[in-house]
């Protein structure tokens, strides 16, 4: 156990704290120079950013961004490579500091909940503060789903603009807080008129159609045409327009910056490839994202009968080691073939975060199987891991396990990772990229 662990976290933070007071005075404050847009949320957080600079952008703003897979001042946009989500106090200041100076004139932060308990993002004031949900993630490290809940709220203290998912669990918690203008969006499943939490703005998606190559719905009498796939992404959406109609972006403009938009990396990714196969990316980590990433895989299934569902996936080591299982049983109920593996591990044992993981698959893959039982000696597990599920701890050889397994109309969905360019082994960052990998590995077959 390392010295550092042994430090409680409410003292690292007053030391977290002390640096963010230093980069605000060493960088002059730039927060206060810019309009700043926050968005939190257990998931899609990163999309929902990319949606609200492209409108911004489409209204003729020079916009700047932070966020998992990528940062953007004005025309420039380049990788994120650290595997953060909000960077440190100081990386935050000198960001939005050279924001300001190449005369951008709106920050969209993605702001992640230990940066807000961490005060890494202090000195920030946000004009919108956005909330995209808030589902299990992160028990490791706040304990509590209401710990969770409360460092989120953190980032609505003070905010002109509150934006607000009406079908999340337990909206009225940001909805409370103070604002002057206060946005809450749906798809239809929430009784707006249960919130009476003052006057609220409210954005309904009505006729929404899901479809496999596209989604649509209106709003304001248009029909908003989204190449992203899947009802989550058309949340994402609703709160990338709550923003732009609360900084005065027209419907007509945010429609069609919306419909621009056909990609995002790592998100719901078609690896392009010449032998036809059907390999998605996706960055779920959360038993709440593949729940719903394989609701719409399942869907996609369905106008294919033949076809079969491939799955690589693993969970990330030093984090909460309860959401193991359950992502197991989720994605094991969900595909026909389960491959667990390595992914991140960080300091932790990685045979052992993919035995946890596995525990959930084989309660799913066989019910004679108590998902509570030592699963590394049965002769019956060894069989299930023989038909239908394996693991496999190099991730590499992981990928190569589905690229055999599938034919050209199957369905191999790869989650855990998106875009990152890197694995985190103990200390160190090895290079690593889930589409670069896959790509070398149909190139041989």
């Amino acid at each position: 156990m390392s010295i550092k662990s042994l430090v409680p976290q409410r003292l690292k933070n007053y030391y977290h704290l002390l640096q963010a007071v230093l980069a605000n005075i060493w960088f002059g404050f730039p927060g206060k120079k810019i309009k700043v847009i926050g968005v939190t949320g257990t998931n899609g957080k990163t999309t929902t950013c990319q949606m609200i600079a492209r409108i911004l952008e489409e209204a003729g703003y020079k916009v700047s961004m932070a966020t998992t897979i990528n940062f953007k001042i004005a025309e420039r946009e380049w990788t994120n490579k650290t595997k953060f989500t909000t960077l440190s106090a100081f990386a935050v200041q000198k960001f939005v500091r050279r924001a300001v100076d190449a005369g951008c004139e709106y920050a969209v932060l993605e702001t992640s909940s230990h940066s807000l308990d961490q005060y890494r993002v202090w000195g920030i004031p946000y004009k919108v503060a956005v909330i995209t949900n808030v589902t299990r993630e992160h028990l490791d490290y706040h304990h509590t789903m209401d710990e969770y809940r409360i460092a989120k709220l953190r980032m609505f203290r003070g905010a002109e603009t509150i934006v607000v998912n009406l079908d999340m669990e337990r909206p009225r918690d940001y909805i409370l807080y103070s604002a002057k203008n206060k946005y809450v969006f749906t798809k239809g499943e929430a009784d707006c008129r249960s919130f009476d939490c003052g006057k609220l703005n409210i954005i309904k998606a009505e006729d929404m159609k899901l479809g496999v190559d596209r989604s649509t719905y209106k709003l304001g009498g248009l029909e908003y045409n989204l190449h992203l796939l899947g009802e989550f992404n058309v949340e994402n959406a609703l709160a990338a327009t709550c923003v732009g109609l609360s900084e005065n972006v027209s419907l007509e403009t945010i429609r069609a910056a919306l419909a621009k938009i056909t990609f995002v990396p790592g998100r719901m990714y078609f690896v392009k490839n010449d032998k036809g196969f059907n390999v998605i990316i996706d960055y779920a980590v959360t038993p709440d994202s593949l729940e719903k990433l394989y609701k719409l895989i399942n869907q996609m299934k369905a106008t294919r009968p033949d076809s079969k569902i491939i799955s690589v996936f693993g969970s990330c080591g030093d984090r909460d080691r309860g959401k193991r299982p359950i992502m197991g049983e989720i994605v094991s109920g969900a595909a026909d073939y389960v491959i667990v593996t390595n992914e991140d591990p960080y300091h932790e044992n990685p045979k052992r975060i993919i035995d946890e993981v596995f525990v959930g698959v084989i309660g799913q893959k066989s019910q004679s199987i108590n998902s509570k039982s030592e699963i590394s000696n049965s002769k019956q597990n060894i069989r299930i891991e023989e038909t239908n599920c394996w693991r496999i701890m190099d991730r590499r050889e992981a990928i190569q396990k589905a690229l055999q397994l599938a034919k050209a109309t199957d369905f191999i969905v790869i989650t855990g990772k998106g875009a990152e360019e890197t694995m985190a082994i103990g200390d160190k960052r090895l290079p690593w990229n889930d589409e670069k990998v896959v790509l070398e590995e149909i190139g041989k077959m």
